[in-house]
């Protein structure tokens, strides 16, 4: 386990990534389930994690969301995205995974999997990169590769995002879009 800043092993596992799943409640959100008078669901999603899956994306990076919960929102949001690998109720969080891997013709040393707690655990040691949360539960946060600087649902996603962009060194072009010279 790394804290914060990724050692030469992270970024090296890091580069291999053509696939990032992130489970949803503690990892793009802060994990706090609303829900109103009529028993509809609530989330908050932060923008910089969004503009981070779709920069992986767009850089050649598949993105899933893989969550045991069914959640009509976590749907929304992923079709928000674009994304067509957005799984509620997935309570193999492992099969799915390797699912989606076996479907787009990847090995599991080429996926990344981005959890916080035990329900994630499963998954971890089957990936090439197993990221956490800052604040993923003490029993979880031992097992990921990395642990992001910041918590869930505030820009731990985009952490694992820059990681991954930078590792593959995308960041020049990235920059270069968005108008600043090097």
């Amino acid at each position: 386990m790394s804290m914060t800043t990724p050692s030469p092993e992270v970024t090296a596992r890091a580069t291999r990534i053509r696939l990032a799943c992130f489970d949803v409640d503690g990892t793009l959100t802060d994990g706090r389930l609303h829900f109103d008078d009529e028993g509809r669901e609530h989330k908050a999603f932060h923008a910089q994690d969004g503009l981070g899956l779709a920069m992986l994306r767009k850089n050649g990076i598949e993105v899933a969301f893989i969550t045991a919960r069914k959640s009509r929102v976590t749907e929304i949001r992923g079709a928000e995205l674009g994304l067509t690998e957005v799984h509620t109720a997935a309570h193999d969080k492992l099969a799915t995974t390797r699912a989606i891997a076996d479907k787009l013709g990847l090995g599991m040393d080429e996926v990344a999997f981005m959890g916080d707690d035990l329900v994630d655990l499963g998954v971890f040691p089957h990936v090439g990169l197993a990221v956490a949360p800052a604040d993923a539960h003490h029993w979880t946060a031992p097992h990921a590769h990395w642990i992001t600087p910041r918590k869930g649902g505030f820009g731990a996603a985009r952490d694992f995002c820059d990681l991954l962009l930078e590792a593959q060194g995308k960041l020049p072009g990235i920059l270069a879009n968005a108008g600043v010279k090097a």
